[in-house]
């Protein structure tokens, strides 16, 4: 079993803070798993709505929830959306006898519901797949193959894996997506899912897309926004400085587990992925995602200008903005558009992120880090 300690840790802190925590992300991402790290699976704090012994324990809900102390735990609370009134009242009690983690398989509504009935009372933790700092830094090849969700990465093979990714699209598109109550052909979200992984890692062209589908303009930005919701794809919006330079205005795109976008692409295993014309795209995706997770910024921007220059992450955590690149390259250099982001953008500090293992300087506040090193940032 992989030890998930960051993310342990940070709904234990959360649980602390806050009266109520949501634990959020797509199915198969191992929510259910750390809750029960937590709370195990037969206490009486423990309910899975997806469980008829825990409905039943349910058909009372004040009843079976008021008298709870302790951390609560309610698993796909999206089913039972009439907890939330409930969850407010008992959650106002004082003294505060019970906090309550509720799970939920990544889902618009459940956000809007617990945000409105919840306000001051929720924190919401994001749960998505392993983190390479979990699994360590000999496992950065696999990881990257495979992506993130448990069952994928500790699959007995590559075959194994890459048949239960493409089994997890195929039930994500035709029962999840229905269960959030939107009425989209599978087929067409299918091959809309498919054609943004060719996309993975550009500026976003709706128009082009559009074209390619046969549908409109608002179709399209209607299918990305869904699986931005749902957690499957990411939209790194730009950032604009008041510069001379005309600047990049639209979001770039990712699909965010690599294990997914090579299923998407057609990629089974190490060799077809080195020689895949979307290899660099790909290995900057991942980066980008990981080291999201690790520096867990206050804002990410991607920049560009028309010119050319441009810088894949721009961070601002505590005050800072920081600069990241990511180079799937033995020994990164620098360049001319590290030094325009530097200048034109005042960054604190530059950090030029590859597979290697060798940190070293670059130049002032430029820095060369591996991936691993930096997953394991605190």
């Amino acid at each position: 079993m992989v030890e998930r300690k960051i993310d342990v840790a940070r709904v234990q802190s959360a649980l602390r803070r806050s009266r109520v925590v949501a634990l959020l992300g797509p199915r198969q991402c191992g929510k259910t798993t750390l809750a029960r790290q937590l709370v195990p699976a037969r206490s009486l704090n423990y309910f899975d709505l997806e469980d008829p012994g825990s409905l039943a324990r349910l058909s009372q809900p004040d009843i079976a929830l008021r008298s709870l102390k302790g951390f609560v735990v309610i698993d796909e609370i999206q089913r039972r959306p009439d907890l939330f009134p409930l969850l407010r009242v008992l959650s106002d009690r004082k003294p505060l006898p019970a906090r309550f983690l509720i799970l939920g398989s990544a889902s618009p509504a459940l956000l809007r519901q617990s945000s409105e009935t919840l306000a001051g009372r929720l924190e919401t933790v994001l749960l998505e797949g392993f983190r390479l700092a979990d699994i360590g830094a000999a496992a950065q090849g696999r990881h990257w193959l495979r992506g993130g969700f448990p069952l994928a990465y500790t699959a007995r093979s590559e075959t194994d894996s890459l048949t239960w990714r493409r089994q997890f699209i195929q039930t994500f598109l035709e029962r999840d997506i229905p269960q959030l109550g939107l009425a989209i052909p599978a087929v067409a979200l299918r091959r809309f899912w498919t054609m943004l992984a060719h996309y993975h890692g550009q500026t976003w062209n709706g128009a082009e897309l559009a074209r390619a589908l046969a549908v409109g303009e608002s179709t399209v930005r209607r299918y990305v926004d869904l699986l931005t919701g749902v957690f499957m794809v990411r939209q790194l919006s730009p950032w604009f400085e008041n510069l001379s330079k005309r600047q990049v205005k639209a979001p770039r795109i990712y699909v965010r587990d690599s294990g997914l976008l090579h299923a998407l692409l057609g990629i089974g295993n190490r060799r077809e992925l080195e020689s895949h014309p979307k290899v660099g795209a790909s290995w900057e995706g991942y980066a980008v995602e990981e080291v999201l997770k690790a520096l867990q910024p206050d804002e990410a921007y991607y920049w560009a200008t028309h010119q050319g220059a441009e810088l894949d992450l721009l961070l601002f955590k505590r005050g800072r903005r920081i600069g990241v690149e990511c180079k799937r390259m033995d020994a990164p250099r620098l360049t001319p558009s590290m030094r325009v982001a530097l200048a034109d953008l005042k960054l604190d500090e530059l950090l030029v992120v590859y597979p290697g293992t060798e940190s070293y300087p670059l130049a002032d506040n430029v820095r060369v880090v591996p991936l691993p090193q930096l997953a394991n940032a605190k």
